[in-house]
């Protein structure tokens, strides 16, 4: 079991920008094999992939983020962030992160972080 702990959420304006972290309880070595991946869960909604990044660093992300969000890792923290700019209404939601050989849409977890809540409002 992989235990992970996101956090950088919070209150911003339209427009503003968050990081967001997610640290992951696996050694570094052990980490740079998984795909990770960002998903969130609006209000009322079910939880959707967001972005995903490859062990060799090829990323992925939904058509309502692209040119806005950036994912990332470090694999030496054991760490992947989403960068988000350009925030919008519609990004209000809970952020969770998720390792895995291969993350996809279809992919299902048993477990999950806390999360970290997202809310872009005036």
């Amino acid at each position: 079991q992989v235990l992970l702990v996101e956090s950088g959420g919070g209150l911003v304006q339209p427009g503003g920008s968050l990081r967001l972290s997610c640290a992951a309880s696996t050694s570094g070595n052990i980490f740079s094999i998984y795909a990770v991946g960002w998903f969130r869960q609006a209000p009322g909604k079910q939880r959707e992939l967001v972005a995903t990044m490859t062990n060799g660093g090829i990323t992925d992300y939904i058509e309502s983020v692209k040119g806005r969000f950036i994912i990332s890792r470090d694999n030496a923290k054991s760490t992947v962030y989403l960068q988000m700019n350009g925030l919008k209404s519609e990004d209000t939601a809970v952020y969770y992160c998720n390792v895995g050989l291969e993350i996809t849409p279809e992919s299902s977890f048993v477990f999950w972080g806390q999360g970290t809540r997202v809310t872009v409002s005036l």
